[in-house]
């Protein structure tokens, strides 16, 4: 799960700063969390602190299971037109999908990351949050409505060391769809920890 993920990864990549795109920022408060020792920066792109309601998690656990059955069954490629399709990269321009690199997936990776640290698996974080005292920059795109709101309630529930970025003109891809204004607003932060 999303807990046993972050000590692998809080050991694999020891003490730095840590950057996390959706389920990744969902990974990198876990480890902030659970290893605080080991981050010094945080930058949270386009995450979430996790679903309030229990329903709404069991429903998005179902949803997820069929989205790993569809992976099995169709492959990569068939997965990656479909996902891609969905109105969360409606703003991603197909030359900005990275593609190459999601082609590198297996259909049993995929899935299992689905099973295993899905939304629906993500126990709820946000009474939790205040306990980071790192730096944390919290990035979303402008166009990302889900996102943005979830974006400034993870900045108003970590408290005074966060604050938020949001980026122009981008969706829920906001690093790929405008890696300048991404870069620009990401750099600086993490620079000012060195």
């Amino acid at each position: 799960g999303l807990w046993d993920g972050a000590a692998l990864i809080a050991e694999a990549a020891g003490r730095g700063a840590y950057v996390g795109y959706s389920m990744g920022g969902r990974f990198a408060l876990h480890v902030a969390l659970g290893r605080p020792d080991v981050v010094e920066r945080l930058v949270l792109v386009s995450a979430t602190g996790g679903i309030d309601d229990p329903a709404e998690r069991v429903a998005r656990v179902a949803s997820d299971e069929g989205i790993a059955r569809r992976i099995e069954r169709d492959g990569v490629p068939a997965f990656l037109d479909w996902w891609l399709e969905r109105p969360l990269f409606a703003t991603l321009p197909p030359e900005a999908a990275a593609l190459d690199a999601r082609l590198g997936g297996t259909p049993e990776g995929l899935a299992s990351s689905l099973r295993l640290a899905g939304a629906g698996r993500q126990e709820p974080l946000w009474d939790r949050l205040a306990a980071i005292e790192q730096p944390v920059l919290v990035v979303a795109g402008e166009l990302d409505d889900a996102y943005l709101a979830r974006a400034h309630r993870l900045v108003d529930a970590i408290g005074a060391n966060a604050r938020l970025a949001v980026i122009p003109g981008a969706g829920h891809a906001c690093h790929l769809e405008r890696p300048d204004a991404w870069l620009a607003a990401v750099g600086p932060f993490l620079a000012a920890g060195r």
